[in-house]
């Protein structure tokens, strides 16, 4: 969603995760964290986290700025992506692979099946907490669209496939959520995922 919001189109190679591809020989040799995304830049480096790979790619392409176009906005932005992921993502992420997701992630990583639903909690008790700081703008950082919504909307989207809906009753988050999907972004980053899966 990052890059069809950025207008690039760079070579992509599928690497399914869900069949342990991330964590063999040919893939560790890429990546040593056996994670996805990672970027080989034009020097042939390899760059890995879904952070670093987008701060780099906002220097290289600033424009249309999703980060920020000012020391401020930039500021803003990792403020509101921060508490996104401390406080929501990482807990549907790893619920997901303490539940719904542990026979395929129980021979490949620690897995806590007791913490699964307190994990969830956590996240739905964030999102009320973040639903709370919101103000009136469009989006997180106001009007201006940025990472930080991106990082958000796809971890929610994510949880609505993996039996962690969130409470649909929230003032801010849903009409923000609701808005979000309507992004061209969002209609063609799900279409990808689909072929891919």
């Amino acid at each position: 969603m990052f890059l069809l919001e950025k207008q690039l189109q760079l070579p992509a190679v599928a690497v399914d995760v869900f069949a342990g591809e991330n964590r063999q020989p040919a893939y560790l040799a890429i990546n040593p964290a056996g994670q996805i995304p990672a970027l080989r830049c034009d020097d042939g480096s390899i760059l890995a986290e879904s952070v670093a790979i987008a701060e780099y790619l906002e220097e290289l392409y600033p424009s249309p700025p999703l980060i920020g176009s000012s020391s401020k906005e930039r500021a803003e932005t990792r403020q509101w992506w921060r508490r996104v992921e401390l406080n929501i993502t990482e807990f549907i992420h790893n619920a997901y692979h303490y539940a719904e997701g542990l026979a395929r992630f129980k021979p490949r990583i620690p897995v806590l099946p007791e913490a699964a639903e307190g994990l969830k909690q956590v996240a739905q008790d964030r999102l009320h907490w973040l639903d709370s700081m919101l103000g009136n703008g469009l989006y997180l950082c106001g009007d201006r669209f940025s990472a930080a919504d991106i990082w958000l909307y796809v971890w929610l989207d994510f949880g609505l496939a993996v039996n962690q809906p969130f409470d649909r009753n929230l003032s801010k988050i849903t009409p923000w959520f609701d808005r979000v999907a309507k992004r061209p972004s969002a209609t063609l980053s799900r279409t990808l995922l689909s072929e891919i899966s």
